[in-house]
């Protein structure tokens, strides 16, 4: 029996379980797992026989904490080569004036900047309190972390769009060079 315990934030303790227990539910019967949680203390336990299903659930949960909806935190559980990134964003910002203005960067005017950065690498962003997390596989997930990067050390949001452009296209020859 593997056994992964976490804390999660009272305020997405409710997405977690969802209406009448249903995300909690899907997220057992997808995974062979057992989920035990603790709303006064905010805990959740993670229990099972494989210990990869352990993991992949617990990713699940970590996402569903980082604020991403159920519906997209499942994405964790469609291939077992998706994994679950997060960059901790107090670590980076010296003021909380600062780390507003670094969340505000990420996301862009209306959501446009990190809407952006998931089409073009095909990965899910959550900009949630202090952190910035990411779901993709990992050659993905890589380039989305740089362009998080990018913009965080205040390189203009042209000159980040013209680097995912530019990967994108290298990724797409390089699958073309394989399959010819």
């Amino acid at each position: 029996m593997t056994r992964q315990e976490l804390k999660v934030s009272s305020i997405r303790l409710g997405v977690l379980i969802g209406k009448s227990g249903s995300t909690k539910r899907e997220i057992e019967e997808k995974t062979g797992i057992t989920l035990h949680i603790d709303s006064e203390e905010g805990t959740v336990a993670i229990e099972g026989e494989d210990p990869i299903a352990v993991m992949t659930a617990t990713s699940v949960v970590q996402a569903i904490n980082r604020g991403f909806s159920p519906e997209r935190a499942f994405r964790l559980l469609d291939d077992e080569d998706m994994m679950l990134e997060i960059i901790n964003l107090a670590d980076l910002a010296d003021t909380a004036r600062n780390l507003e203005r670094l969340r505000g960067r990420i996301i862009g005017k209306a959501g446009t900047s990190r809407a952006q950065i998931e089409d073009m690498t095909n990965t899910e962003i959550s900009v949630h309190g202090k952190t910035v997390a990411i779901i993709g596989l990992p050659e993905q997930n890589d380039t989305a972390r740089k362009a998080v990067e990018m913009l965080i050390q205040g390189v203009p949001h042209e000159n980040v769009y013209s680097f995912l452009d530019r990967r994108k296209k290298e990724a797409k020859q390089a699958m073309l060079e394989y399959y010819s």
